[in-house]
């Protein structure tokens, strides 16, 4: 824990959930209705991890979700695509297959024994690196929660930092769960750990707990990437999961990250979402009338 406090005591951590609530409605009120607009819709539209994550999902469900994303150009010419899919381990060969490389969709896929993290990190390095072998071009994984809670930080620091090994050239988005981190001060401090590990994104939810994103965790995460980038010039991305279906939420939170982070974050490089019904529902917004093509 010792080196985690060093690295702490270099950011401000002094943060009171209540503050944090406030700023977020100040965020809104004054940003919120210049960004409801059909562009801002494209945008997020282009953000989205189009994510299948069910114990029922088959080779062929996924193989269909594909030929849907590699149809998408033919059927909306005029809109841009998701940014990538996401998947369980074991479907990424089908989703490889099928998905086509020259669409410039990525594939992620969730490992590290998702969602509960709960295994020996042998485990979580091999299936991370399986992934990777398959085909992942970015692997979603969680911190070890209870670790975590209990005051291990150093333990899930260096976890991280072994995934973050085994990813190799994929890149590596660490989900905080930050709907069970007990406070602003915690989700601040997980978000601090997981970058100095070698997060290339930070996510808020695995989107299997309640609450899953928030917008009050959005802006601790993005205030988090906002200082490291400014001490060591390293542009970690942003990822709400969980629960962001509607387009006024993904509005929300587009808002909420624009004002902290700026234009320069906001396209999919660096922003992105987690979801499996926003995409129908932001084409839905776009259209004009009700779009179920997802």
């Amino acid at each position: 824990m010792e080196k985690m406090k060093e690295l702490y005591a270099q950011y401000n951590c002094d943060l009171k959930d209540a503050d944090v609530k406030s700023a977020v409605e100040a965020i809104l009120a004054k940003d919120f209705a210049k960004n409801n607009t059909v562009e801002v819709y494209k945008k997020c539209l282009n953000s989205i991890d189009l994510t299948s994550l069910l114990g029922t999902d088959t080779e062929e469900k996924i193989a269909e979700m594909m030929r849907k994303v590699n149809d998408f150009p033919k059927n909306f010419p005029n809109l841009p695509n998701v940014a990538a899919v996401c998947v369980y381990p074991s479907l990424v060969p089908v989703t490889r297959e099928v998905l086509n490389k020259n669409n410039g969709v990525n594939i992620a896929a969730v490992a590290a024994c998702f969602p509960a993290s709960q295994s020996f990190i042998e485990v979580k390095v091999a299936e991370t690196a399986l992934t990777v072998k398959a085909g992942a071009d970015e692997i979603d994984v969680v911190i070890s929660l209870g670790k975590f809670m209990s005051g291990a930080h150093s333990e899930v620091y260096d976890e991280l930092s072994e995934l973050k090994a085994a990813c190799k050239n994929a890149h590596l988005k660490v989900i905080l769960e930050s709907g069970s981190l007990r406070s602003a001060v915690e989700i601040k401090q997980a978000s601090l750990l997981a970058m100095a590990a070698g997060a290339d994104f930070i996510k808020t939810s695995t989107g299997k707990t309640e609450p899953a994103a928030t917008l009050e965790a959005a802006y601790v995460m993005c205030g988090a990437i906002k200082e490291y980038y400014k001490k060591t010039g390293i542009k970690v991305g942003f990822k709400p999961a969980g629960g962001v279906s509607t387009t006024e939420e993904a509005v929300q939170f587009y808002t909420v990250v624009k004002a902290i982070l700026g234009d320069e974050w906001m396209n999919n490089k660096l922003f992105r979402f987690g979801a499996s019904r926003l995409a129908n529902n932001l084409l839905s917004s776009i259209e004009g009338k009700e779009v179920k093509y997802f």
